[in-house]
C-alpha cells in the first residue's frame, strides 16, 4: 500500500505528524486529489486548543482544501486527472428535514471533513467528484484556500437576507471578518467594522468599510448610533469576533428589528438577556459552514467581484504544522491567514 503522511490532533493540545495510507478510491469517493494548500482556521485552533464542541479526537484536520485530481474512475463526469480543485468540506444524508428543506448544511447527519471525519491536512485525499470545483486559472494554490472562507461568508449574508439599504456591523475584521467584508461590500449596504486591533481596522477601511470602531477605545453604542441613520443602529450585525461578550454586546447595540448572525462554535455560557432580544423583536440566526456556495464564490473570482490574490499573510510546510500551530496561538497582529502547502 502507498503512504502518505498527515497532521493528526490526536487530543487537544496534542498535534503529531503521522503516517497512513494513501486511501483507495471506490464508486463513492471516485476521485484522488493531491493536497498542495490548506488553511488554518479559527475553528481549526478551536481543535487543537480543545474548545471546538464539534470535533472528536484523533482527527486529521483541515477543511481549507485545495489541490490536483491526481487519479479517477470511470464514474467521476465533474473532473478529470489535472484539474485543480477545492473541495467541499460537507458530507450530509440527503434523507433528513434539513436535507429535504434544501439544507444540508445542518444535515442531522452531519459529517465535515476535519472535524467529524478526517480532512485536508494530509497529502492524499479520496473524494466524490461532486465535491470538487474547478479553480480559476492564474489564483495560486495558497490564495485559492480563501474560497472556502468565502463561502461561510456567502452563507452568512445568505442567512441574514443582506439587502443595500442595511446598515451592517462586523464585530471582528480577523480572517473571517475580512471575508465577511469582502461580500458584505458587493450588497452596496454601509458597513461598520469593529475591532480591537487598530491595524486590523484601518486594513477594513482601505479595503471598503465605511466606518471603524476600536472597541478597547470607543464605545460602540454610541459609535454605531453616530455612525447610522437617525441614530437606528445597525440593522443587520454579524459576529465574527465570537467571544464570551460579543453576542450580549450585539444585541444591546443593534437596532430594533434587526438581524444578528452568530458564527462561533464555543460552548463557554454568554450571558443574554430575553428583554434585550423581544423588546427589539430581533432575530438571532445562526450560521453554520456553508449551503452549496462553492460556485458562488468562484463565479466572483472568475468575473473580477472579488480578488484573493496574495491575501494570504503567512505560509508553512505541513511538515512544520506544530511551529504554524504554535505562530497562530501567539495572537501576533501581522496574521491574516496563515496556510500550509504540502509540495
Amino acid at each position: 500500500m502507498e503512504k502518505m503522511r498527515g497532521i493528526q490532533i490526536v487530543r487537544p493540545g496534542e498535534l503529531r505528524i503521522i503516517e497512513t495510507e494513501v486511501p483507495e478510491l471506490n464508486e463513492r469517493d471516485n476521485v484522488l486529489v493531491k493536497i498542495h494548500a490548506a488553511g488554518i482556521c479559527g475553528s481549526d485552533m478551536g481543535i487543537y486548543h480543545g474548545t471546538n464542541a464539534a470535533a472528536t479526537y484523533p482527527r486529521i484536520i483541515g477543511h481549507e482544501m485545495v489541490g490536483e485530481v491526481v487519479r479517477t474512475l470511470d464514474n467521476a463526469k465533474k473532473v478529470k486527472v489535472g484539474d485543480r480543485v477545492i473541495i467541499d468540506q460537507v458530507k450530509s444524508c440527503g434523507k433528513c428535514w434539513a436535507c429535504r428543506h434544501n439544507r444540508p448544511n445542518v444535515c442531522q447527519h452531519l459529517l465535515v471533513r476535519g472535524v467529524h471525519i478526517d480532512g485536508g491536512y494530509r497529502e492524499y485525499m479520496a473524494v466524490p467528484d461532486t465535491d470538487c470545483y474547478l479553480l480559476p486559472e492564474g489564483l495560486r494554490d495558497e490564495d485559492a484556500v480563501l474560497i472556502e472562507p468565502t463561502t461561510i461568508a456567502l452563507q452568512a449574508c445568505s442567512r441574514a437576507e443582506l439587502a443595500p439599504d442595511d446598515e451592517v456591523l462586523i464585530m471582528g475584521v480577523g480572517a473571517l471578518g475580512t471575508r465577511m467584508l469582502s461580500i458584505a461590500k458587493l450588497s452596496g449596504a454601509k458597513i461598520i467594522v469593529a475591532d480591537v486591533s487598530d491595524e486590523r481596522l484601518q486594513e477594513a477601511l482601505k479595503n471598503g468599510a465605511d466606518f471603524a470602531v476600536n472597541v478597547l477605545k470607543e464605545d460602540l453604542e454610541a459609535k454605531v448610533k453616530e455612525y447610522t441613520t437617525d441614530s437606528y443602529g445597525p440593522t443587520l450585525s454579524i459576529d465574527c469576533a465570537c467571544t464570551k461578550d460579543s453576542l450580549g454586546t450585539l444585541i444591546r447595540v443593534t437596532g430594533n428589528a434587526g438581524r444578528i448572525i452568530t458564527m462561533g462554535f464555543s460552548a463557554t455560557p454568554t450571558e443574554v438577556t430575553n428583554f434585550g432580544i423581544t423588546s427589539k423583536e430581533l432575530d438571532i440566526r445562526g450560521s453554520r459552514l456553508q449551503n452549496r456556495k462553492f460556485q458562488e464564490a468562484i463565479d466572483l473570482v472568475r468575473e473580477g467581484k472579488l480578488d484573493l490574490d496574495h491575501k494570504i499573510s503567512h505560509t508553512f510546510h505541513f511538515l512544520d504544522a506544530q511551529k504554524a500551530f504554535d505562530f497562530s496561538s501567539s495572537g501576533d497582529p501581522s496574521i491574516r491567514k496563515i496556510v500550509l502547502t504540502f509540495d
